[in-house]
C-alpha cells in the first residue's frame, strides 16, 4: 500500500515538474510573439500631404503587417525631428532610426546614384527610375559603398520635374537666361547653368515664400511637391519637359539595422527593395503626375500650361543635357570611379528595357 502511495506521489511530482518546465520556458521557445520593436521615423513632408498619406503611412503599415506587428514605426512629420537638409546626418547619427532622405540636398555624397538625375534620360516612368536605381546598386558595389552608415530600404524616383513660375514662362531656350530658379544640387544644377539660368539651392519648405517674395523667379518641382506645398497658389506658369528626375530614399541607421534579427530584416525587405522602390516611386510620382493637374484645376486654380515642341526640346537637350552627362562621367572618374561610363550606359539600357 505504502509503495503505491509513494509511486502516486512521485508521478504527481514528476507531472508538476514537467508542467513547470514547459511554462517557465522563454517566450520565444514556445513560438509566441517576440517583443515589440519601436522605431522612430523622421520625414520633412507635411503629415496631410500627398507623400505621407499615400506612401509613408501605407508603407509603415506594410512593415507592421510583414513583421506580424512586431515592428512599430512611429512617424514624425513636417520637419519636427530635423530639417530635410539635415536628414542624412540626422539618421546616420541616430537622431531617428530611419527616415525620408531627399538626396538632392546632399550633392556628391552618392554621386554614382545621381546618374538617375541626369537630364533628358529615356525614363519611361518614375516607377522605372526607382526600380532601376535599386538594380544598379545591386550591380555596382561602389554605389553601395557611398551609403556608409545608412541601410537603404527603398529608392524613390521622382519626376519629371516641371517648371513653375509666377510672372515668367519658359517657352524657348532664350527664356532661361538669368532666371533665378530653385534647384536641387548635382546634375540638375549643372543643367540649369548650361541653359543660362541661375540655380538657387534651398529646401522645398522655403520655395513658396521665396517665389511669393520674388527672391526666385520660379522652381523646378515634381507634382508631388505641387500638391504637398501648394506653390500653384502663387505661380501659374507651367512648362512640361523632361528636365530631370530626383531621387530620394528611405534609409535606416546602419547600426540600428544590424541590431535587428535576420528574420525581422527579411520581413522588412519583403515590402522594400526593388519592388518597394517601384511601388513607392509610382505612388509618390507617377500617380501625382496623372492626378495632380486634375486636383489643382478642381480648386479653380488658373494654370497657364506649355509643352515645347520636339525641336525646341532637342535644343535644350543639346545645350543642357549632353554636356551634363559628359561632366557627370568626368567628375566621377576624377573621384576614382572608373566605371562611371559603364554605370551611365547600364542605366540607359535598363531604363529602355524596364519591365514591371
Amino acid at each position: 500500500m505504502k509503495t503505491r502511495v509513494y509511486l502516486f506521489v512521485l508521478v504527481c511530482l514528476l507531472g508538476w515538474g514537467l508542467m513547470f518546465s514547459v511554462f517557465s520556458q522563454p517566450v520565444s521557445a514556445q513560438g509566441a510573439k517576440p517583443a515589440s520593436i519601436r522605431l522612430v521615423y523622421g520625414n520633412q513632408n507635411p503629415e496631410t500631404g500627398w507623400e505621407v498619406t499615400n506612401c509613408s503611412k501605407p508603407w509603415i503599415q506594410k512593415v507592421k503587417e510583414a513583421t506580424k506587428g512586431v515592428v512599430d514605426i512611429q512617424g514624425h512629420y513636417a520637419q519636427s525631428l530635423f530639417k530635410g537638409t539635415d536628414a542624412l546626418e540626422a539618421i546616420k547619427g541616430g537622431q531617428a532610426d530611419l527616415g525620408f532622405i531627399a538626396m538632392g540636398f546632399f550633392p556628391g555624397v552618392a554621386s554614382l546614384s545621381e546618374v538617375i538625375t541626369l537630364p533628358f534620360l529615356p525614363i519611361p516612368s518614375s516607377e522605372a527610375a526607382g526600380a532601376v536605381l535599386w538594380q544598379l546598386c545591386e550591380k555596382f558595389p561602389s554605389m553601395q559603398k557611398q551609403y556608409a552608415g545608412i541601410k537603404v530600404l527603398n529608392f524613390i524616383g521622382l519626376g519629371p520635374f516641371v517648371w513653375i513660375g509666377r510672372d515668367k514662362a519658359i517657352k524657348t531656350i532664350a527664356d532661361f537666361k538669368g532666371l533665378k530658379l530653385r534647384s536641387l544640387g548635382g546634375p540638375p544644377t549643372d543643367m540649369l547653368k548650361a541653359l543660362g539660368a541661375v540655380p538657387v539651392f534651398m529646401g522645398i519648405n522655403d520655395v513658396y515664400l521665396n517665389i511669393e517674395k520674388g527672391v526666385i523667379d520660379g522652381a523646378l518641382l515634381p507634382w508631388e511637391a505641387m500638391l504637398s506645398y501648394k506653390p500653384y497658389e502663387i505661380a501659374k506658369n507651367f512648362t512640361y519637359a523632361p528636365f530631370h528626375q530626383a531621387f530620394f530614399l528611405i534609409g535606416m541607421n546602419e547600426k540600428k539595422w544590424n541590431s535587428l534579427s535576420p528574420d525581422v530584416q527579411k520581413q522588412i525587405m519583403s515590402v522594400s527593395g526593388r519592388n518597394g522602390s517601384a511601388w513607392w516611386s509610382y505612388e509618390m510620382s507617377d500617380r501625382t503626375f496623372e492626378e495632380g493637374r486634375k486636383i489643382v484645376k478642381s480648386k479653380g486654380t488658373q494654370m497657364i500650361e506649355f509643352t515645347p515642341p520636339p525641336d525646341e526640346i532637342e535644343k535644350w537637350r543639346k545645350v543642357g543635357g549632353e554636356p551634363t552627362w559628359d561632366k557627370w562621367v568626368k567628375d566621377n572618374e576624377a573621384k576614382g570611379f572608373k566605371e562611371a561610363k559603364e554605370v551611365l550606359d547600364t542605366t540607359v539600357k535598363m531604363l529602355k528595357e524596364y519591365k514591371k
